[in-house]
């Protein structure tokens, strides 16, 4: 792949011993002269950060005390990972990184650093405020880059930063999943690009075992939960569900009952929910609760287990393959194996359940809710 010898120390380092087919497709396309644009759709977990971190690394002049990529992605939890990944691919390679999301950046001066990570509304504030000078841009990532482009305010901003570096410059979208509509949309966005895809079916996850839990109603769903974490010792686990003040009653009623519990969700301010990603990365907390807000692209080793205590739905209150993609996409990174158990409750919330398991064509395996010891039985043998 004809990458720097430091580039390739450091993915030795970091534990890298071969490519996955993302990384050996996606990396000579992006380092090949003259720069091409590419959009590259490819499962959960399968190093699509660290494909494009080093095509990104390679491509930056040394010399040149300038801005020259930027990187965005939809939430803050997101760009301080990928900042993760460049550092670690990075480490003693000369290049000078900023992260860019709101509360991150010292007050007023010009920004100098080589890369820029960050939020399309920060990132798009330091360039109107001339902060951020684009001149020099030669490459443009899109992080979950369906999720940017479909929501509007995100895709709106990307579109105007997009707009803001130069003509010249090498696109390159990722994404899990893109809809037929974004194809379209991703094609303009991103002229005349290469592309690397998976079929749709094949984006659910191989790794990971799929199973249902039919309860009476809401409150046996709290229940179920506290037998399932009385019977497991979890490694790590996340729990999705559709809304705070969910997540805020299951956060206290687990804490109460002895486990190491954070909550997340949109209320949080940013140096709040920088902190529970720490403490849940650091395993000084075990079960994470949040909402939609880390769906996509979060990758904790140590996850093994991912609850839907509630069914992924879209705006509009229909079953979200999508999204349940990427939720149980959590667990099970990186071709380790994971488990996803999913709460219905009602003749909806299990019929939402059966679209979604049509729709990838993959089984979702039923666990009886009466028999402790099956129940044991059934998580000892599957979850480790």
């Amino acid at each position: 792949m004809k990458l720097h010898e430091k580039l390739l120390e450091n993915i030795y380092r970091v534990g890298f011993i071969k490519p996955s087919k993302i990384q050996e497709k996606a990396i000579p396309l992006l380092l090949h002269d003259p720069p091409t644009n590419l959009i590259g759709q490819s499962q959960s977990g399968t190093g699509k950060t660290a494909a494009f971190t080093l095509a990104m690394l390679s491509r930056i002049n040394i010399d040149l005390k300038a801005p020259q990529a930027i990187v965005l992605a939809p939430s803050r939890e997101l760009v301080r990972q990928i900042l993760f990944v460049v550092q670690s691919l990075g480490k003693d390679y000369p290049v000078s990184i900023q992260l860019a999301v709101k509360d991150s950046l010292p007050k007023g001066g010009k920004i100098e650093s080589n890369i820029i990570i960050g939020t399309p509304g920060t990132v798009i504030d330091l360039i109107r405020k001339r902060r951020l000078l684009t001149n020099n841009i030669r490459f443009f990532v899109l992080d979950e880059a369906d999720n940017m482009l479909d929501l509007q305010g995100l895709g709106d901003q990307s579109i105007r930063i997009r707009k803001m570096v130069p003509a010249s410059c090498q696109i390159a979208l990722f994404s899990a999943t893109f809809s037929p509509n974004l194809w379209k949309f991703a094609n303009r966005f991103a002229p005349n690009a290469n592309k690397i895809s998976l079929k749709t079916e094949e984006l659910s996850v191989e790794g990971i075992k799929q199973f249902y839990m039919d309860c009476k109603d809401e409150k046996q769903k709290e229940e179920i939960l506290s037998v399932i974490y009385g019977l497991l010792s979890v490694s790590q686990s996340m729990i999705f569900v559709a809304r705070r003040d969910v997540a805020d009653r299951l956060g206290r009623k687990m804490t109460n009952e002895g486990h190491k519990v954070i909550v997340l969700h949109g209320k949080f301010e940013g140096d709040e929910r920088d902190q529970v990603m720490d403490d849940f990365r650091s395993g000084k907390a075990k079960v994470l609760i949040t909402t939609n807000v880390l769906a996509r692209g979060i990758d904790v080793l140590q996850v093994n287990l991912v609850i839907n205590y509630d069914i992924p739905l879209d705006g509009e209150g229909r079953p979200d393959p999508e999204t349940y993609l990427h939720r149980i996409g959590r667990t099970g990174r990186f071709g380790r194996v994971g488990v996803a158990i999913n709460f219905v409750h009602d003749k909806k919330s299990y019929n939402d359940m059966k679209v979604i398991e049509k729709y990838f064509g993959k089984e979702i395996i039923r666990i009886p809710t009466d028999d402790y010891e099956e129940i044991e039985k059934i998580f000892k043998e599957n979850v480790n």
